[in-house]
């Protein structure tokens, strides 16, 4: 998929807000759990903020839990912009089989700020599923208004934006399948774990939503 800061125009459909989990509506004080993200340049730590997006947090840990993202890419940087992987294999550089796609929760008032984690989708709004972006800077292109869906923040940086900020200067060009914005020395996703699991709850149905099947993000053009 690709990300794209002035996406295609699409009625920005009402979204629903306050999802009702299991045991009833997520309580403020409850925290939220932490990942922590361990590349071959670092690690940072990502606070996932199940509280304002449930369908995507959900969607996010389960790909944790499952160790999908271990040996995969971060395999697109746009200095000033964003940092984009999680679901190319590191070796083969082919795309990952994905679950189902997730419903777009961009309207949970969580902004696409420097720092902010957010859900990689192609120009259909609800054609998310494992790859993930962070903001290098205020990204504000990213977030929806009332003419057209926005793409899905579900986390922030709480450790490690050092580690952001140092693949984010990384040199890019042609890698693999990628003519452009790849790391030319591979960034490469060794492990992500749930360091500290909050009040994690059972997790809200994940609502299937049929393909496109493509993964990268946003284009700064």
């Amino acid at each position: 998929m690709s990300i794209s800061p002035r996406t295609r125009s699409g009625a920005l459909a009402t979204l629903l807000l306050a999802v009702m989990l299991p045991h009833g509506e997520a309580r403020a004080e409850e925290p939220n759990p932490q990942v922590k993200v361990t590349t071959n340049m670092g690690e940072f730590v990502i606070e996932v903020r199940q509280d304002r997006s449930p369908l995507t947090a959900a969607n996010f840990l389960r790909y944790v839990r499952e160790g999908f993202y271990s040996g995969t890419l971060i395999h697109r940087v746009v200095a000033n912009f964003v940092i984009q992987g999680g679901g190319h294999d590191a070796t083969s550089y082919a795309l990952k089989p994905a679950h189902e796609n997730v419903v777009n929760e961009s309207g949970n008032g969580l902004q696409n700020k420097r720092g902010a984690v957010g859900l990689a989708r192609g120009d259909a709004p609800h054609s998310g599923n494992a790859q993930f972006y962070v903001d290098l800077v205020d990204n504000s292109d990213l977030d929806p208004v009332p003419t057209r869906w926005g793409y899905t923040v579900f986390g922030r940086i709480v450790q490690g934006m050092e580690v952001i900020d140092r693949i984010g200067e990384t040199p890019t060009g042609a890698a693999g399948p990628f003519k452009s914005d790849a790391p030319l020395k591979p960034v490469i996703i060794e492990k992500m774990e749930i360091v500290a699991a909050g009040a994690t709850r059972a997790a809200p149905e994940l609502t299937p939503v049929p393909p496109p099947r493509q993964d990268t993000i946003l284009s700064p053009k």
